[in-house]
């Protein structure tokens, strides 16, 4: 008889919208840490600058019993110039990044919130091992750079691929899969 060890219990439902709540505002900025600083090295001490005066934090929250409970991922989006937007510090929890769709669905609710809000278009610089999601995602390479001593690719979004969202505070509900170790 062989006995499979449990796997750690992953939510199979997350809240994907933008983070209003100082819980979630302060749950982002904890996982951008863990993530860039402590567990990447790409910062030092941290990650914040002056983007996060004006930047919306969007974030994946795990749920139990359908409650809110853990932010698991998050990005930033912001205005650079008129109508062109920007996404940074995407990161996923560690124990989350095997979960199918967190990023992606990220990913969509950042250029969808700037899609609703006027941009004519969306960047960001992607790091490398990312490049081939935001490909699938619909978006081109316009060339690589160093940013902070790491490998980034310069990367558009086909904003015709993004329907525009209204109200990100409201969000969606993503279900989601476990790929197999």
């Amino acid at each position: 008889m062989i006995i499979e060890k449990p796997q750690a219990f992953v939510a199979p439902e997350f809240l994907i919208r933008q983070a209003t709540q100082p819980w979630e505002i302060g749950g982002a900025a904890s996982l951008r840490h863990r993530t860039f600083v402590s567990e990447q090295g790409i910062f030092a001490d941290h990650d914040r600058d002056e983007i996060d005066k004006i930047a919306l934090p969007l974030v994946a929250i795990s749920t139990i019993a359908s409650e809110a409970d853990e932010v698991v991922g998050t990005v930033r989006i912001h205005e650079a110039d008129p109508d062109v937007w920007w996404g940074s510090r995407l990161a996923v929890a560690p124990g989350y990044r095997r979960v199918g769709r967190l990023g992606t669905e990220l990913i969509r609710l950042a250029v969808g919130t700037a899609h609703a809000r006027g941009a004519k278009l969306f960047l960001a610089y992607v790091q490398m091992q990312n490049v081939p999601l935001f490909e699938k995602l619909d978006w081109e390479g316009l060339g690589a750079q160093d940013l902070h001593g790491h490998p980034h690719m310069k990367m558009r979004a086909d904003l015709s691929a993004y329907p525009a969202i209204e109200d990100p505070t409201r969000g969606w509900m993503a279900l989601t899969w476990r790929r197999a170790a």
